[in-house]
């Protein structure tokens, strides 16, 4: 059976059919990305580590997605989006075997370092060819789809993990995503459809070009500030949110923190809904009353009761991926030409934020405890308002600007 013909077989055809795809590639991508934050406690307790130790098993990941991104754009211009993407699947397969067998923390720290640096291949291929498929009125109803696929990755990187590390202890945890992740890798290489639209772009004169053109374009750059907030509003909060609830008087289990994850479903509702919300109010109003949400979802998470921190994460968690929707589609409508490129200048600085808020949120909670981690993020999301604020008013009047 073709490739086509089984992607007819399975999703049908037409837009569905390229939504699913585009959703599924978003899971598999961030199936891997956080997928330690679940098991933490555990990892810290193998290795007897500090919070901030154990939590650079996450900002070695963010870090090497931020690393790589402007590179990835610039490979994907010159050969092609699908077969970089592909490739990029099944790269992540290798390092996720290797972790079950690391003896040491800066091992894993290495390994998940690796990790990141295929991570690229996915995420800002695919935003780009999403941007050159979908041009016109689909691209932020498309990308909020790709979102919702991440968001239920995240989800489940974070749950199978977490249940799995309870069961066979978090290195047979990394064994199942290995094989998943090989899964995942197939699944793309027989149901995406070549790019139709993709010319390459192989005179690295002219990606140079590009790229002076895209660091003096305020609008791209604003986008990519307020992108390095809103990462570091998420992976501040649920890496080190696991260290307050296995804690007194939470106390829970690995499996009971991965319970927990269960709140980044709201999020697979909320993203979708959120294309049409953004099409309809506009990029920069859809952004701050966001950000406001999830501010107020953090407040929450102060209380010393457990359903009013699981509630405040669910707001404070659905608030941030509307942020990544928000910022992802005004790029894509502020950016005509090298949009490969201008996305990954954004996930440089969108990781760099989640290496960021891996660090510093782990600090201001060894300083502070969790009260600290939270104002810490509360104020980077001030900072994102007044970015966006300023730097994304519109050009012309009209409804998607």
């Amino acid at each position: 059976m073709s490739a086509n013909n089984l992607r007819l077989f399975f999703l049908g055809n037409g837009r569905q059919a390229s939504r699913a795809i585009v959703w599924l590639i978003g899971f598999f991508a961030f199936l891997n990305v956080y997928s330690m934050q679940s098991v933490l406690p555990l990892v810290m307790d193998d290795f007897q580590a500090s919070p901030v130790q154990a939590g650079a098993t996450v900002g070695a990941t963010v870090l090497a997605v931020a690393l790589v991104s402007p590179f990835m754009g610039m490979l994907s211009d010159a050969f092609g989006r699908k077969r970089i993407l592909c490739a990029a699947l099944f790269a992540l397969t290798l390092p996720t075997a290797l972790i079950p067998a690391a003896d040491s923390l800066a091992a894993v720290v290495l390994l998940r370092f690796v990790q990141g640096l295929a991570v690229p291949g996915i995420v800002v291929v695919v935003l780009a060819y999403i941007a050159e498929e979908f041009a016109g009125g689909g691209v932020a109803r498309m990308t909020a789809t790709y979102v919702g696929g991440t968001v239920m990755g995240g989800f489940c990187g974070r749950f199978i993990t977490g249940h799995a590390g309870d069961l066979v202890g978090w290195r047979g945890a990394f064994a199942t995503l290995a094989v998943l992740n090989f899964g995942g890798a197939l699944l793309a290489l027989w149901l995406l459809p070549p790019s139709r639209r993709f010319v390459a772009k192989r005179d690295p004169r002219a990606a140079l070009r590009t790229l002076a053109q895209h660091l003096h374009n305020r609008r791209l750059l604003a986008a990519s500030a307020v992108g390095f907030c809103v990462l570091f509003s998420l992976v501040g909060t649920f890496t080190y949110v696991n260290f307050l609830l296995a804690a007194p008087p939470f106390k829970l289990s690995t499996a009971a923190l991965a319970n927990v994850f269960c709140v980044y479903l709201l999020g697979v509702v909320v993203t979708p809904l959120a294309g049409r919300y953004i099409v309809r109010f506009g990029f920069r109003r859809a952004l701050l009353t966001a950000l406001a949400i999830s501010a107020v979802g953090l407040q929450l998470t102060l209380v010393p009761w457990l359903p009013a921190v699981v509630v405040g994460l669910a707001v404070c968690s659905s608030g941030v991926f509307v942020c990544q929707s928000a910022a992802v589609s005004f790029i894509a409508e502020s950016v005509s030409e090298g949009r490969s490129l201008a996305t990954g200048l954004y996930n440089m600085t969108y990781y760099a934020g989640g290496a960021a808020g891996s660090w510093l949120a782990g600090l201001a909670y060894e300083a502070w405890g969790w009260g600290g981690s939270v104002c810490s993020i509360v104020l980077i999301q001030v900072v994102a308002a007044a970015i966006a604020w300023f730097g994304w008013r519109p050009l012309v009047a009209r409804p998607n600007a």
